[in-house]
C-alpha cells in the first residue's frame, strides 16, 4: 500500500476479507500509526520530512520488492496520480492496481486533461480584470491544496506563489494553471469503473458541493435534484473521457454544474475519498473491484441497480470558527453508534500530528430516501464520542440539518454564506454543572469521603471554559449526596450524571482527559481557581494557532516595519496547508520572534503589532 492513514486501513480491510496479505509503508512519524498496526508487514520509508517519505516512489517500490509483494495499491493523494511511479511499479515486475500510466499522464495534469476535453486553461499573464474572478489551481493532485480564488488582479502574483508552494509540498509538483471561477455552482461527479475488456461503468452521480477551502466536507449519492438530462449528459461525458484514454480501474470525472450547464473540472485517475457513498448505493466494494480488474477479471455488461441514498461526512480535527485552523493532540476516543459506517486511520489514544491532512474519519449513512439518510447521519454524529482536539463535528450536524441542504439547494458557496451561523456557540447550559458533579462524585468514590459539613458552609465552585466563554458552577455535598440550585441531582458518577430539570430527566455522559472534559458533544476546559497573571500577552500579540513551520516571512518584514490591517506577515505550514498570519490592525511591528524555517508550537509568540 503506497499510502497511509484512513485509505490504507480501508484497502487493508478489503484485502483481509479477500485473503490477501498486506504490506504497509510508513514515515518515521507513522511508525506506530494504525495502518502499520493492521498490516501483515510494514517497511520504513526514510525522508527529510514525513510527507516527503510517501513521495519517494523509488523507496516505495524498493519496499514492495523487499517485502515480497506482488501488487501496489496507490490509494489517493501522494503518488496516486503519478505516471512515473506507476511505470516504476510495472518496471519492477509488480501489478499496478490502477489505470495505465498513459491514462494517468493524460488526465492527472489538469491542464492536459482540459486540452483533451477541448478546453484550454488561461495563461497567468493573459488574465485581465474582465476574466476575474479566477481560480489558481494545482495541475497535479487535489484535495483543495494548491488552490486560490483571485478577485483582484493585484492579488494574482501572491496567489500563484502560494499555490505553487503548497502544490509542491503536497504533490511534489509545483505546476499551477488559471481557469474562470464559477461562483456558487454545484460540484457533481461521476464514478467510473473500467476493465481491460472494454467495459466502462458510470456508477451514477455524487454531489460534493459542501466544501471548505475547495476541499469536500459532505458528499452524497446520487446527486439530488439533478435533472435527468443533465445527469445523463454527465454520465455520457464521463464514459467518453474514460474511453478517450483507454482507462482501466476506478476513477472519477468531476464537473461544476451551474444554470443547467456542466463545466468539466478534471478527471481523478484514482479512488476518491468519497467512494463509500457510491458503494452504499450500488452495493459494491470498489476496492474489491479494483483488485479483480487488476487480476484481469471482466465486469458484467451493466452495473447493479442503484438503491436508496447515501451521505458521507468528513470529520476533521479543525476549528471551523477560527478559519478552519487544524488541531493537533491525542484522540482519546472515537466511536460512532451502530447503523453507520466509520472509515478511519486512527484508534483511541493515537496522536494527531501536524504532518498530514487533518481528516480523522468518514462517517457514512445509507437509507431508502435522502431525508432518512441525512437524519440518520446527523443523529449518529451528534451521539458520537469524539474526545480530543477541537473538530468540525458540530458544524457537520448543523450543516446536515440546515434547510438549504435539506432541500437540496446547496452549492459550493454554502459555507461562505452560512459559516457564521453554523459556528455560533450553543453549548448545553448544564454541561459545566454535569462536569463538576462528575468530578465531585469521582473524588468521593476514590477517597471514600465527601465534602459534606455538619454546619452550613459556602458551596463548592468549579470554573470551566466552554465555547470561548468562562463559566462558574456551584454545588454542595449534603447528607443525601450532591445537590445544586435549580435542579435535582438524581445520580452522579464519574462517567454519568442524571439531572432532573423542570420535571424532565436528562442524562449527561462525561469523560475527562487531563484538563479537558467532554460532556456529550460539548468540550470544556478546566480552569484554575486562581488565574495566572503571567499568562497574559500584550495587545497585538500574534500567537501560532497550530504547530507548524514558518515557511515564509513577508518581504522586508523586520522589527519596526509599518503594516496595514489584514496584511500578510508570515506563512505557517501545517497538515500540508499554508496558513497566513496577518496584521490585526494598522500599526508597527514591535517584535518579531521567528525566522523562516523555524518550527513552532501552538501558542508560540510569533510577533507583536502595536496599533496606531
Amino acid at each position: 500500500m503506497a499510502n497511509r492513514g484512513e485509505i490504507a486501513c480501508r484497502v487493508f480491510r478489503t484485502c483481509r476479507e479477500a485473503g490477501i496479505r498486506t504490506v504497509a509503508v510508513h514515515s518515521d512519524a507513522d511508525a506506530g500509526a494504525l495502518h502499520t498496526r493492521v498490516a501483515d508487514a510494514a517497511v520504513r520509508l526514510p525522508g527529510s520530512t514525513p510527507a516527503e517519505s510517501y513521495l519517494r516512489g523509488d523507496l516505495v517500490v524498493k519496499a514492495a520488492v523487499a517485502a515480497g509483494a506482488d501488487a501496489v495499491h496507490p490509494g489517493y493523494g501522494f503518488l496516486s496520480e503519478n505516471a512515473g511511479f506507476a511505470r516504476a511499479v510495472l518496471d519492477a515486475g509488480l501489478v499496478w492496481i490502477g489505470p495505465p500510466p498513459e491514462a494517468i499522464e493524460a488526465m492527472a495534469s489538469k491542464t492536459r486533461a482540459k486540452r483533451l476535453m477541448g478546453l484550454a486553461p488561461l495563461a497567468p499573464d493573459e488574465v485581465t480584470e474582465a476574466e476575474l474572478p479566477v481560480l489558481v489551481k494545482a495541475a497535479a493532485g487535489g484535495g483543495g491544496r494548491g488552490m486560490r480564488v483571485v478577485r483582484r488582479l493585484e492579488e494574482l502574483g501572491a496567489a500563484l506563489d502560494g499555490a505553487r508552494a503548497e502544490a509542491a509540498s503536497a504533490f511534489g509538483d509545483g505546476e499551477v494553471f488559471v481557469e474562470p471561477y464559477v461562483e456558487n455552482g454545484r460540484h457533481v461527479e461521476v464514478q467510473i469503473l473500467a476493465d481491460t475488456h472494454g467495459t466502462v461503468w458510470a456508477l451514477g452521480t455524487r454531489d460534493c458541493s459542501l466544501q471548505r477551502r475547495h476541499q469536500k466536507v459532505v458528499e452524497e449519492a446520487p446527486a439530488p435534484g439533478l435533472p435527468d438530462d443533465v445527469a445523463e449528459r454527465l454520465r455520457t461525458l464521463a464514459v467518453r473521457a474514460a474511453r478517450a484514454v483507454d482507462y482501466v480501474g476506478a476513477g472519477t470525472v468531476e464537473f461544476l454544474v451551474a444554470d443547467g450547464r456542466a463545466h468539466f473540472l478534471e478527471m481523478n485517475t484514482r479512488l476518491q475519498v468519497e467512494h463509500p457513498v457510491t458503494e452504499a448505493v450500488f452495493g459494491l466494494d470498489l476496492v474489491a473491484e479494483q483488485l479483480r480488474i487488476a487480476e484481469g477479471a471482466a465486469l458484467p455488461a451493466e452495473p447493479p441497480p442503484a438503491r436508496g441514498h447515501a451521505v458521507e461526512a468528513r470529520l476533521y480535527a479543525e476549528d471551523p470558527a477560527a478559519d478552519w485552523t487544524p488541531q493537533t493532540g491525542v484522540l482519546h476516543r472515537l466511536a460512532v453508534p451502530d447503523g453507520v459506517r466509520l472509515d478511519t486511520g486512527f484508534a483511541d489514544g493515537d496522536e494527531i500530528g501536524v504532518h498530514y491532512d487533518p481528516m480523522l474519519a468518514k462517517v457514512v449513512a445509507h437509507a431508502p430516501t435522502r431525508a432518512e439518510a441525512i437524519r440518520r447521519l446527523a443523529g449518529a454524529l451528534e451521539r458520537s464520542a469524539v474526545h480530543g482536539p477541537v473538530t468540525n463535528r458540530e458544524l457537520l450536524v448543523r450543516s446536515l440539518r440546515h434547510e438549504e441542504f435539506a432541500s437540496a439547494r446547496m452549492d459550493t458557496g454554502f459555507y461562505g454564506r452560512h459559516l457564521a451561523e453554523l459556528t455560533e456557540p450553543a453549548p448545553d447550559p448544564y454541561a459545566p454543572l454535569a462536569a463538576a458533579l462528575a468530578e465531585a462524585a469521582d473524588t468521593v468514590a476514590r477517597r471514600g469521603v465527601g465534602g459534606w459539613r455538619n454546619l452550613p458552609s459556602q458551596p463548592q465552585t468549579k470554573r470551566y471554559a466552554v465555547a470561548g466563554q468562562e463559566t462558574e458552577v456551584r454545588y454542595r455535598h449534603t447528607r443525601t449526596g450532591l445537590a445544586a440550585e435549580g435542579v435535582q441531582v438524581v445520580s452522579a458518577a464519574a462517567d454519568l450524571v442524571v439531572l432532573e430539570i423542570d420535571g424532565v430527566r436528562r442524562r449527561f455522559e462525561v469523560a475527562r482527559h487531563g484538563d479537558r472534559v467532554h460532556v456529550g458533544a460539548d468540550a470544556l476546559t478546566v480552569l484554575p481557581r486562581f488565574p495566572d497573571p503571567q499568562a497574559q500577552h500584550a495587545p497585538g500579540s500574534l500567537l501560532a494557532p497550530m504547530p507548524g513551520t514558518v515557511v515564509k516571512l513577508a518581504d522586508g518584514l523586520v522589527t519596526g516595519s509599518g503594516v496595514r490591517a489584514g496584511e500578510p506577515l508570515l506563512w505557517l505550514e501545517a497538515m500540508k496547508m499554508q496558513h497566513v498570519i496577518a496584521a490585526p490592525a494598522d500599526g508597527t511591528v514591535t517584535a518579531l520572534h521567528v525566522t523562516q524555517g523555524q518550527q513552532v508550537e501552538v501558542g508560540t509568540l510569533l510577533a507583536v503589532v502595536e496599533s496606531g
